[in-house]
């Protein structure tokens, strides 16, 4: 877990994704529509996205793409934020994270 939270350290939302998934892209959509400026990270296009997407397995991510990050925290794939998106409480996630001010 040590490669992963280093790259989320200090950034108010991260997105581990692969450039050819359609909930991936659905997922940045979403949070870029509200203003957030994400941290795209597509594992299939880095050299050590493999070891990337074992490190998210083993965090619990299934599937291991999409996985946000909000203020640090590891939040979930494209169910847990669209579950969050329907009960209106992702934009106060991104609030806090400082992602978005308005």
């Amino acid at each position: 877990m040590e490669v992963v939270a280093s790259m989320v350290a200090e950034k108010p939302v991260v997105i581990f994704s692969k450039s050819t998934c359609c909930l991936s892209h659905s997922m940045k959509s979403l949070i870029r529509s509200f203003g957030a400026n994400a941290t795209v990270y597509e594992l299939d296009e880095i050299s050590n996205g493999e070891q990337i997407e074992n490190e998210l397995i083993r965090m619990g991510c299934q599937p291991s793409v999409p996985a946000v990050f909000i203020g640090q925290q590891f939040i979930g794939g494209s169910k847990r934020i669209m579950s969050l998106h329907v009960r209106n409480e992702l934009v106060p996630l991104l609030k806090d994270a400082k992602a978005i001010w308005i």
